[in-house]
């Protein structure tokens, strides 16, 4: 649940938008933010409409229906909708091509656009257009926007393209436009370094001081005519081919509502009250540009300059959204003789800087950390250089072959080993890096044993064919190459003509290791029949058949085709808190496992573990006999302290440990590595016991005579995840080393 909190005065801070509070609460906070952001509003509405060529009465009434409409109909309340910078160029355009009532109507099936994306659930998915590129497209936009107003400070008029604008700077300079708006851009990067400056809005106060400073001069001003109604244009069908006007619609519908959603989203970081409702507010802003539209108006859209306004004014709820665009509307209709005291170098002053802070080098600084600048670089370059649209389309691509980049990446790394070379490889392998593996797999000397070791999650037949053809070729000329998949076996499937489909998904890997109280608490795992009393071990076996046997499936049944070889005899405890294959890193086929009560190997009287020893020698052959025991071993304790009940089934194997017992009390017992309570000792003791123990089967003498088998202590401290070798010579620890 949200809570509200107390407002903040700092800037960048959030401030509190709290749950309504009926008609006390309206009058108190969204009244008096409603006229701060009518204030703001009024000259940007203005300019927006001066730069695209529009009449300027269509910059006000969009701003109208945009607060009116927008605001009452929204899904983020706070948000306060109008004419946008971001639609200048792309308004400038097309009234250039179609004329300005065509581009009211374009406005307007823009709107029906939205109205339907919404309604079907897409508003969320506009997001998905990746931030660097929207940024992009905003510097582009400002870059544009600060050309053309440069021109019109100068005296001139804006252009429909940068280099339009820039040839235009050759006229001669008209000083009093010049004066006028350079006084507007200097009170408005002054202005908040005066004390409570954030009372008064600082583009309202660049307008009056440019309006004043300009008065007497011979600057061109806001041209109305004497009936403010006169100015509504009807809007009527542009004429074009079809595929033109669509796009024109599909472009104004798409700008507009990811300038929408993406200024929702950042509102909402600025304050503590309900999050937007991304849908319905694209459904919002759909119905206010075919209501605009239809109107004459400009296209609207949702703007964070008005939205942050709004929220550091201490709006509350959509009234004050809805109150601005009243108070917009009283003023074309009242006081509409007033604008036209405001020269046009004023309003372009105020642009100008709009447009310049749309150049975010705070912004460049973290798109260059995360690696998305290139795709921020070529959307701004192209949307200077080639228009709106195809710089977005390159921005999208290159993004697009960023991303591509990133996900195909893979890492080679080649080393030296006694008896070859092992070349390791990570990641996805891709038609894409084919190359440069192909590359680095010619520097291997000829003739040597080569270990491929493949952790990829993807291998298209592109890399499969690549490393195909090296390794038949390096055969070819006396090498020898083993392929080791370890994350999945893509290239033997893609060696037996399984086509690749998609990338190997990332195994959970803490299911792996933790107990099943640990993941099966966290995640539910659906049984083919739920059953609220399932057992722990049936929810688990069907976990692994459902995530782990397609991992571990090939190994399984080359393990059944040509039976078992394991090369360790692994003796250790029957605690539930040992796993021998998770502290070895083996896996299935290489562990060959005898487990009992304290890890024992009695001499005599137990056929269990003789059998299981004498197989392993004899029949397996293994080349390794480890008897692992562990700290805080029941066994022991039991040993210990006499606890086993008289005439118990424990009582009578624990006998087997007796001898361990004698060696332990022996003098000369030595612990270099790290000191243990007597528990601990006594199960380092035990199993150097055991060891000798084991010598006492012929089998395991006579291959440990031959030197076919040898014999290796372990203890495993299960506190600290670690194992330790055991040396039995003086009963002691020892860490392993490579």
């Amino acid at each position: 649940m949200n809570r509200p909190r107390p407002n903040k005065s700092h800037a960048g801070e959030h401030t509190t938008a709290g749950p309504p509070g009926g008609l006390v609460s309206a009058l108190r906070y969204d009244l008096p933010a409603s006229i701060v952001v009518f204030l703001i509003a009024v000259p940007l509405s203005l300019g927006f409409a001066a730069a695209t060529g529009a009449p300027l009465l269509a910059g006000l009434l969009s701003a109208v229906v945009g607060g009116v409409v927008a605001g009452a109909l929204g899904g983020a309340p706070l948000q306060v909708s109008g004419p946008a910078a971001g639609m200048v160029l792309i308004v400038g355009g097309l009234i250039a091509e179609y004329g300005w009532a065509a581009t009211a109507m374009i406005t307007a099936g823009a709107g029906l656009v939205q109205v339907a994306a919404g309604l079907t659930g897409v508003g969320r998915a506009a997001l998905s257009l990746s931030p660097a590129v929207v940024h992009g497209l905003l510097a582009g936009i400002g870059v544009t926007i600060v050309a053309g107003q440069i021109a019109v400070v100068l005296g001139g008029q804006a252009g429909a393209s940068v280099v339009a604008s820039l040839g235009r700077l050759a006229g001669p300079v008209d000083f009093a436009a010049l004066l006028v708006g350079g006084v507007a851009v200097a009170v408005l990067l002054l202005w908040p370094r005066v004390p409570r400056s954030s009372y008064v809005p600082a583009p309202l106060v660049a307008v009056l001081a440019a309006t004043v400073a300009g008065s007497g001069l011979a600057v061109a001003r806001v041209d109305l005519p004497a009936e403010a109604l006169s100015q509504f244009t009807l809007p009527r069908m542009p004429s074009g081919t079809v595929a033109g006007i669509a796009f024109a619609v599909l472009t104004v519908a798409v700008v507009t509502a990811v300038e929408s959603l993406l200024s929702a989203v950042a509102v909402d970081k600025l304050h503590d009250g309900p999050r937007a409702d991304l849908d319905r507010e694209l459904v919002a802003q759909g119905v206010a540009n075919t209501v605009a539209g239809s109107l004459g108006g400009l296209p609207v859209s949702g703007g964070i300059a008005r939205g942050s306004t709004n929220v550091a004014a201490g709006a509350r709820t959509r009234a004050s959204a809805v109150l601005h665009g009243v108070w917009i509307a009283v003023f074309v209709l009242a006081l509409g003789s007033l604008l036209e005291l405001v020269p046009l170098a004023a309003l372009a002053g105020v642009l100008l800087v709009v447009g310049a802070r749309l150049v975010s080098v705070r912004r460049m600084r973290t798109l260059w950390r995360h690696g998305e600048f290139t795709a921020y670089a070529v959307t701004a370059a192209g949307v200077v250089v080639l228009g709106l649209v195809e710089g977005v389309l390159l921005g999208v691509a290159a993004a697009a072959v960023r991303s591509l980049c990133r996900l195909t990446r893979s890492t080679v790394r080649i080393e030296e080993e006694p008896d070859g070379w092992r070349v390791v490889i990570r990641g996805s392998l891709v038609f894409l890096g084919v190359g440069r593996l192909v590359r680095d797999l010619r520097t291997i000397p000829l003739g040597r044993l080569v270990v491929l070791e493949l952790h990829i999650d993807f291998l298209d037949h592109g890399a499969f064919e690549a490393i195909d053809d090296w390794r038949a070729g390096y055969v070819r000329l006396g090498g020898h190459v083993e392929v080791d998949e370890v994350h999945d076996t893509w290239f033997s499937k893609a060696t037996r003509g399984i086509p690749a489909l998609g990338k190997t998904p990332l195994s959970p890997l803490p299911r792996w290791f933790a107990p099943w109280s640990h993941w099966q608490r966290r995640r539910a795992v659906t049984l083919p029949r739920p059953r609220e009393d399932a057992d722990p071990m049936i929810r688990g076996m069907h976990e692994f058949e459902r995530s782990a046997a397609p991992l571990v499936r090939p190994f399984l049944a080359e393990l059944a085709l040509r039976g078992q070889r394991p090369r360790q005899l692994f003796i250790t405890c029957a605690d539930s808190r040992v796993v021998p294959n998770l502290i070895t890193t083996s896996g299935p086929g290489d562990l060959f496992c005898v487990r009992n009560i304290g890890n024992l190997v009695p001499v005599d009287g137990d056929d269990s573990v003789g059998a299981a020893v004498e197989y392993a020698v004899e029949v397996l052959a293994v080349e390794t006999i480890a008897v692992c025991g562990h700290s805080d071993c029941g066994a022991m304790k039991a040993l210990v302290t006499g606890s086993a009940r008289p005439k118990s089934k424990l009582r009578s194997w624990l006998r087997a440990a007796e001898s361990s017992l004698i060696r332990f009390h022996a003098p000369g017992a030595e612990l270099p590595v790290v000191e243990l309570p007597v528990v601990e000792r006594l199960a380092v003791a035990n199993v150097a016991q055991q060891l000798d123990n084991l010598m006492t089967y012929p089998s395991v003498r006579e291959a440990v005579a031959a030197g076919s088998l040898r014999l290796v202590g372990m203890y495993f401290d299960i506190s600290e995840a670690r194992v330790y070798l055991v040396d039995p010579e003086r009963d002691g620890l020892e860490p392993v080393r490579a």
